[in-house]
């Protein structure tokens, strides 16, 4: 009976803490690069560089990987058709020398973490080589 408990409030914390969605991961293939899962289609961070900088790697790599359908640079948005997908990458600047990027993607309302996650490594990759 007790054993029953303990392992039902074990099962319910790691069911609380997977879909909690602040959840640090490792994104990237060569390095680790941290970023945030902060819904279940849009991973954030933050990236020490100038946002003209993060601007023009978002741009050249959405445009490797897909088709750049919208692009706004005053606010720092720039919308992609990226595999049938909808990504979203949006910029801030925090100052001089620190972005934060966010990138969103979604195919057909239903949410594409595994490919916001790639666009956001590939991004923070792009920008430090």
């Amino acid at each position: 009976m007790l054993r029953q408990k303990i392992s039902a409030v074990v099962v319910a914390l790691i069911l609380a803490f997977s879909v909690s969605g602040c959840v640090m991961l490792a994104v990237g293939a060569a390095g680790v690069v941290g970023g945030y899962v902060i819904s279940p289609d849009t991973v954030e961070g933050t990236v020490t560089r100038s946002t003209d900088d993060v601007w023009n790697t978002a741009k050249e790599i959405t445009g490797i990987m897909g088709q750049v359908s919208e692009e706004n640079a005053s606010q720092g948005v720039l919308i992609a058709n990226i595999n049938a997908a909808r990504v979203t990458i949006t910029l801030i600047s925090i100052n001089s020398t620190t972005t934060k990027l966010t990138v969103k993607a979604r195919k057909a309302f239903m949410p594409k973490i595994d490919l916001a996650q790639d666009v956001y490594g590939k991004i923070v990759n792009g920008i430090n080589r």
